[in-house]
């Protein structure tokens, strides 16, 4: 009587285990601040980007790409030369967070590592452009002032 009963619960804990397995890679989580686009292994990359909580996927055929859309810093240490050709040392600190409705683009172009890629080239050439329309003193004396134009 013991050994049926022992039979028919590790039956049902592998028939569960299964389920669960099943259940698992059908369904994946997108947390708050993120978004998720979809690959597809036979359509590739999805248009349609998709927002927080729990949603369904046809496993080893889609596969989810979550990205962190909240703002988030980042800082880039910048050697540049100023009007009188001094060397300035400068570390610009950027808050940059991808726009929801480009990740498609985002990742089929760049990638997910787009921070990485995209960032440094275009805050260094931004930086290098601003600084090198002052002199050495005009940079200590109105840095303030500074900041406008490279926030732009």
């Amino acid at each position: 009587m013991a050994t049926k009963i022992f039979e028919t619960m590790s039956r049902l804990g592998l028939g569960l285990a299964v389920a669960g397995g099943i259940v698992n890679s059908v369904v994946y989580t997108v947390d708050a601040g993120h978004k998720a686009v979809i690959f597809d292994r036979f359509r590739g990359v999805q248009d349609v980007v998709v927002g927080e909580g729990s949603h369904f996927l046809i496993p080893w055929v889609q596969k989810p790409v979550i990205f962190d859309c909240r703002s988030r810093p980042r800082n880039i240490p910048v050697v540049t030369g100023s009007k009188d050709l001094q060397n300035v040392d400068i570390t610009l600190r950027i808050l940059f967070r991808p726009v929801a409705a480009q990740l498609p683009w985002i990742y089929t172009t760049v990638g997910e590592d787009y921070d990485e890629r995209v960032l440094p080239s275009i805050t260094t050439e931004t930086l290098k452009s601003v600084v090198a329309r002052f002199d050495a003193g005009e940079l200590i004396t109105y840095l303030p002032t500074l900041v406008q134009p490279a926030q732009k």
